[in-house]
């Protein structure tokens, strides 16, 4: 048997052709093309790093007549090079990435960068496909491009015999929204006039798309604004986003997580016994993610599954940074959208921190907006959805997807309330890593972090807003030792949060299943005991005790405690040993 050749983690990169001849790991999503050819003119939108310009490169090397000799090498071993169309590498495809036009300057400039950077590409479609143009159709690079795209369009119209064009747009939101989000407004209003070069661009898209000499058009994007206000010049767009036979056409899918590990395992040869708690790890922090129906399987992000693999492979253990640095620069978008009104931003942190859901208008989801809705109070949970920071809950709210976004979250929240969570807790954190003991190490968050709180904040807090911060912050210092769960499921429910010793250091073994129980300070006063004469309720003892009980059929080598702490309002707490 011939022997398997290691495959590589190629993280960040989204060149098809790359991954292919570098021998990287591809989740082959390439059956989606067949469902693709089946419609016209799509737009799919997605957030940042779920994989939409590899898609979009991917489609260019299926569909380029200039391709066909690499085919059997480029997808000999995918579905669709198994299964190809009748469609595939015949046409000339323009592939346009509108990241790449810089949105800074007077509208002159930003129309000179997007002129250069759409010339750029039709040149090189004219040049690779000269046996068929033969210096008949000429791209001037310092020109307008309504003109060079009109006149491209134009000849392959009058010349039947030619292949269509195929045109894959990719991020073609980009620019706009840096406008929109940099609340350059009036800008905006003049990129997106009628008479202004990018409505002219997609009404020659449309054009060329009526006429044939245009066979498909693919865009992909992060935010509809764009394509609401260009509407009256692009109003063929196929919004095909929220439908569910393409939900899972980007993100990684349970399956295919795990298939992904089982190779990497293999190439690897990383340790088995180490699977169950990796796996736990990607599903906490980087799974979650909703985008047509509640109900329906949850997504992985697939580029943070693919940073924590690249760390895997080459460190042979658990990251200790389990987010990516990329992905917390998406605070700045919260930053941006509730600049203009801080007591906005504030309840909308406040919300998502405290109890992880906040409602949201389904018809607002479904229909395409605009520039006076989007920075509206009640348009932020929309925004945040297609930015990737909100998912479905159910038909009334969205949440916080994973670990990674509470985690973000949290950290914008004690940045509004002016909380430190830097320069005072080593101590605290030494004398657990030292001698691991939770009454002491939530003592020390209780008196250094709970005592920072604004005094509004606590007729609102919850079992959640506790675990959650309480997770936050150790997660600051302890990483280095310990992985947390943050309702793990059971038979029996959810645990509220769990330490987890890692396989590869001091505490190996160890697992600490903690349950909060929240009292309002008139809860505590209707009690009429103390919280120094506070005693651990047997319905409490048992609920915790099924979690364990499970746990230790999963994990019979773990040293597992249990442990149950009720919260009263501000006043206090305890800490009991639930065993």
């Amino acid at each position: 048997m011939k022997n398997r050749i290691k495959k590589r983690v190629l993280y960040g990169i989204a060149n098809y052709q790359e991954i292919v001849l570098e021998n990287g790991y591809f989740v082959d999503k390439t059956h989606y093309i067949e469902k693709l050819e089946l419609s016209k003119n799509q737009v799919f939108l997605r957030p940042r790093r779920f994989g939409k310009s590899l898609f979009c490169q991917m489609l260019e090397c299926y569909y380029d007549v200039n391709q066909l000799d690499d085919f059997e090498r480029l997808f000999g071993q995918t579905y669709i090079g198994q299964h190809p169309t009748p469609r595939h590498n015949a046409f000339f495809v323009l592939q346009l990435d509108f990241s790449i036009v810089e949105p800074t300057g007077t509208l002159k400039e930003i129309e000179d960068s997007f002129n250069l950077t759409c010339n750029l590409r039709l040149r090189k479609v004219v040049n690779q496909n000269q046996k068929w143009f033969q210096d008949k159709v000429s791209i001037e690079v310092k020109g307008k491009t309504s003109f060079n795209f009109q006149s491209l369009i134009m000849f392959i119209q009058e010349h039947k015999d030619l292949p269509r064009l195929y045109v894959i747009i990719d991020e073609y939101d980009n620019f706009a929204n840096q406008l929109i989000t940099g609340h350059k407004e009036p800008l905006y209003r003049e990129l997106t006039a009628d008479d202004g070069f990018l409505k002219t661009f997609f009404k020659i898209l449309k054009e060329g798309c009526k006429t044939g000499a245009i066979a498909n058009v693919f865009i992909t994007g992060v935010l509809p604004i764009a394509i609401d206000d260009m509407a009256s010049g692009y109003n063929i767009a196929n919004f095909i986003t929220l439908r569910r036979e393409f939900e899972q056409m980007l993100g990684f899918t349970q399956t295919e997580v795990v298939q992904l590990l089982d190779e990497v395992y293999q190439d690897y040869e990383l340790e088995p016994a180490t699977r169950s708690e990796v796996e736990e790890v990607i599903k906490n922090h980087y799974n979650g993610y909703h985008f047509v129906t509640p109900e329906g399987e949850a997504l992985y992000n697939s580029t943070l599954v693919m940073y924590f693999l690249n760390q895997l492979c080459r460190e042979k253990t658990i990251p200790k940074h389990l987010i990516d640095l990329n992905l917390k620069t998406d605070i700045s978008w919260v930053r941006r959208l509730t600049a203009s009104n801080p007591k906005n931003t504030e309840e909308f942190v406040d919300q998502l921190t405290l109890h992880n859901r906040i409602a949201y208008d389904d018809m607002l989801l479904v229909e395409k907006f605009n520039l006076f809705q989007f920075f509206e109070k009640g348009f932020f949970p929309i925004s945040f959805f297609y930015l990737g920071m909100l998912t479905l809950r159910d038909d009334f709210y969205l949440k916080l997807p994973n670990l990674n976004m509470r985690q973000i979250f949290v950290e914008y929240f004690n940045e509004i309330h002016h909380i430190d969570v830097s320069t005072r807790y080593a101590e605290m954190m030494q004398g657990f890593v030292n001698e691991p003991n939770l009454e002491q190490l939530f003592t020390g968050y209780w008196e250094k972090y709970v005592s920072q709180l604004p005094e509004a904040i606590f007729p609102q807090v919850n079992e959640n807003f506790y675990r959650t911060t309480f997770y936050e912050l150790c997660s600051r210092y302890l990483s280095r030792w310990f992985l947390w769960h943050v309702e793990r499921s059971y038979p029996q429910g959810k645990s509220d949060l769990e330490f987890v010793g890692k396989y590869n250091e001091k505490f190996a073994g160890l697992r600490w299943v903690i349950e909060f129980k929240y009292y309002s300070n008139t809860a505590l006063k209707k009690s009429k005991t103390s919280i120094k004469n506070w005693e651990l309720l047997e319905e409490d003892t048992l609920q915790i005790k099924g979690y364990t009980e499970g746990l230790k059929k999963e994990y019979p080598e773990a040293r597992i405690s249990q442990f149950v702490i009720y919260c009263f309002g501000n006043q206090g707490f305890r800490v009991f040993n639930g065993e």
